[in-house]
């Protein structure tokens, strides 16, 4: 009877993916190496047992000196059991089963004793190989186990030969470093490796079958000690960036810098692995990898996926890059602060930090984002799926610290000196990120999208809200100190200045006040068709026009200071002080929306028109309460009696006139007109008025008085020295009076 039919297979086989508790500790107490000869013992042992002494011919000790003896070659019936930190989770224990099953089973013995020795050549077993494969492949997973053929010699002997290559490369003492083969050999190994991951696969279809289970395991543990050690070199390998600058704006130090530095701590520094055309050309390169890298990492990646191990090859390549991304950060000044962190600083130092972030935040997604799409898509051209995977993990990781802190400053107290810097976050997070949509694969953008999202709202709310709270303090400024000669007040220059800048973001503050404001409005609508009834009208036909919610708010705004402005001019006892206070601030307005071509299209013309006219009507009242007084001096009424001077009468007008006009150019002098503008049309209208007045009224009236020394007394000033003094006047410093023009 055939001694392989006679065994009876076993109700459950080993299987390849399990392993229980007891075969466990099983597998702990095989040695690494199982010798041929203490095996052969242990057989024949346990058979004189089992058999209880049956009739059964005693195998000679020589026939131990037919096995082969090629540097402790074994074969498939006594395999070298993986160890714990090489194998995946059920091949231990299957080789322990297997080896117990094998060692009742006496055609296995058979086989050991008819083994021939193995060829030295590891091409010609792999032309074996190649041709057993497809054997394998044309057999049915459901064959009979009586119907299957055995394994062949040459399986075991291709395993050692591969084994031995991987002993080689991976030596404890000495590994030798993927960098440092060459393409002749690291084609020859991954070749050889592919053949194994082949043949474990074609294997696998029988797993359930007796005869093939120390086989799949053997294989599977000689498969897990190649993939352990690509795995190492390909970690190796994509830790090659730090011998490039990763800053692209940096070409030459670049170039300099891959030259001249090792290419690897773990290699030695007088060695080059990379050839000299693959350092040169660095705008070849992806991510700082050179070709030659590049061609080993696909090489790698490829032969780990093929072999089943996706999982260690994706978690080596997301470590490596995730670990080169944050070191690009770090290089390019980003520090991860914690929103506690961005709470406690100062404004200056936050201030230099958002724009810090804003460079960096735009570095990444122009250019890191797309330089690091493109070596996924090359290193896992053939899996496009694993590419957009790692590729969108990476770039979300990366993207979500950079968004952490544009949260944590949105998050800070608000304050009016914020609202730009703000507007810069809003602006980045809305511009920038829409330019990686064809980057990033869809389900991680829209998590990205989602949290800048919700940044943005923050931001958008906090900056209406700054509004709010200028209309507020516009509101609270109530001071009762008055500004010396009636100059701009200091409300008014910085409300003005800040509207004026606020307006050059006009269409984003657009955007914030139509998306970001709660508008208690039953009728009202949102998003970009809502818009405001204006109160005022710009149409000559005085129907309501429509204004945007921003418009409204900074009309709203000028409206507040211009009455604040009307209310401090109250403080002034002078009405004439004033007024002219009145229309330095009201100038000044108008100079700025006049300069500001959005802010002059928020205000509007009738808004323009309508603080013109004021000004003009504060300019009559200033005229009339300072030199409507004056010029009561030059009236005729009570100079003659009976057609003849009354010459005391004459001489007290002069005297009145001399001595307000003196009082005029005294107190006037220190008053402050800043616009020249505003000044020049004062003095013009102010000659205007008195001079041709005054001149009329000398030219009539200085002959009564007899020439020398009573003209002189009371003709203090001729016309061109009143000329002088108006001249004189709003400049802020007073000057000495008597003065005449020669």
């Amino acid at each position: 009877m055939d001694a392989e039919k006679d065994k009876p297979i076993p109700e459950k086989s080993p299987s390849f993916a399990s392993k229980t508790t007891m075969e466990a500790e099983e597998d702990k107490s095989i040695p690494e190496k199982l010798p041929i000869e203490n095996t052969k013992t242990e057989i024949d042992d346990d058979e004189d047992d089992n058999k209880n002494n049956e009739n059964e011919p005693e195998k000679s000790e020589g026939a131990d000196q037919d096995l082969p003896q090629d540097d402790g070659v074994e074969s498939l019936s006594s395999p070298k059991p993986p160890s714990d930190a090489d194998s995946k989770p059920g091949q231990a224990d299957q080789a322990v089963d297997s080896e117990i099953n094998e060692e009742e089973d006496p055609a296995a013995e058979s086989k050991i004793e008819q083994s021939s020795p193995l060829p030295p050549d590891l091409n010609k077993v792999s032309e074996d190989i190649d041709q057993y494969i497809s054997s394998l492949s044309d057999s049915q997973g459901d064959d009979d186990d009586s119907t299957l053929p055995d394994v062949p010699i040459f399986v075991e002997q291709f395993v050692v030969l591969v084994e031995a290559k991987i002993d080689d490369y991976d030596s404890s003492d000495n590994p030798v470093k993927w960098s440092r083969l060459t393409e002749e050999d690291s084609d020859s190994f991954l070749q050889a490796v592919n053949r194994v991951s082949s043949l474990l696969k074609s294997l696998l279809k029988f797993s359930s079958e007796y005869k093939y289970a120390c086989s799949i395991n053997r294989i599977g543990g000689v498969l897990q000690r190649a993939m352990s050690y690509l795995e190492e070199e390909l970690k190796s390998l994509l830790e090659d960036y730090k011998n490039i600058d990763s800053d692209p704006s940096n070409k030459n130090d670049t170039k300099h810098n891959k030259q001249t530095t090792p290419s690897s701590s773990n290699q030695e520094p007088d060695l080059d692995p990379q050839p000299e055309s693959a350092r040169t050309d660095e705008d070849n390169s992806i991510s700082g990898y050179s070709e030659q890298i590049l061609s080993d990492l696909i090489r790698l990646s490829k032969t780990m996926i093929e072999a089943g191990y996706e999982t260690e090859c994706c978690q080596v390549y997301y470590v490596a890059r995730r670990s080169a991304l944050e070191e690009s950060l770090q290089k390019l000044g980003f520090e991860k602060y914690s929103i506690d962190d961005v709470h406690k600083m100062n404004w200056e130092t936050l201030e230099r930090e958002i724009e810090a972030w804003i460079r960096i935040f735009k570095q990444f997604t122009s250019v890191q984002f797309s330089s690091e799409r493109k070596l996924s898509d090359t290193v896992f051209s053939d899996h496009p799926s694993i590419s957009d995977t790692l590729f969108g993990s990476l770039s979300q990781g990366i993207a979500i610290q950079l968004l952490n802190f544009a949260e944590a400053v949105a998050l800070t107290k608000r304050a009016a000196e914020k609202l730009f810097k703000f507007i810069d976050v809003y602006e980045a997070l809305r511009d920038i990120l829409p330019e990686i949509e064809n980057l990033i694969p869809e389900n991680w953008m829209t998590q990205l999208e989602t949290e800048a999202s919700m940044i943005r709202s923050r931001l958008g709310e906090a900056m209406i809200l700054i509004f709010t709270e200028l209309e507020n303090s516009i509101r609270a400024d109530a001071a009762k100190t008055q500004v010396p000669g009636g100059a701009v007040h200091p409300l008014t220059k910085y409300t003005m200045n800040y509207l004026e800048y606020a307006c050059e973001y006009k269409k984003t503050l657009e955007q914030v006040f139509r998306e970001h404001q709660n508008i208690d409005r039953s009728d009202s609508a949102t998003g970009s068709e809502f818009d405001y009834n204006s109160v005022q009208s710009h149409n000559p036909n005085n129907e309501p026009v429509k204004q945007s919610p921003f418009q409204t708010q900074i009309i709203k705004v000028m409206d507040l200071l211009d009455a604040n402005i009307e209310g401090k001019a109250r403080l002034y006892k002078d009405p004439a002080l004033s007024s002219i206070f009145m229309m330095n601030n009201g100038r000044y307005m108008l100079k700025k929306i006049r300069g500001s071509t959005e802010l002059n299209g928020l205000i509007g013309d009738s808004w323009y028109r309508k603080k013109s006219s004021d000004i003009r009507q504060y300019h009559k009242g200033y005229q009339r309460e300072t030199w409507g007084k004056l010029l009561n001096c030059f009236h005729p009424e009570g100079l003659t009696v009976n057609g003849k001077v009354v010459k005391p009468m004459l001489k007290e007008r002069f005297k009145s006139f001399n001595a307000m006009f003196d009082e005029i150019h005294k107190t006037q002098s220190n008053w402050v007109v800043g616009d020249e503008q505003l000044q020049s049309e004062l003095r013009v209208s102010i000659s205007n008025m008195v001079i041709p007045a005054y001149r009329s009224f000398l030219g009539r009236y200085s002959q009564v008085f007899t020439p020398g020394r009573q003209t002189e007394k009371y003709v203090k000033y001729q016309a061109e020295d009143i000329e002088t003094y108006i001249d004189e006047l709003f400049d802020g410093t007073a000057t000495p009076m008597g003065r005449k023009k020669v």
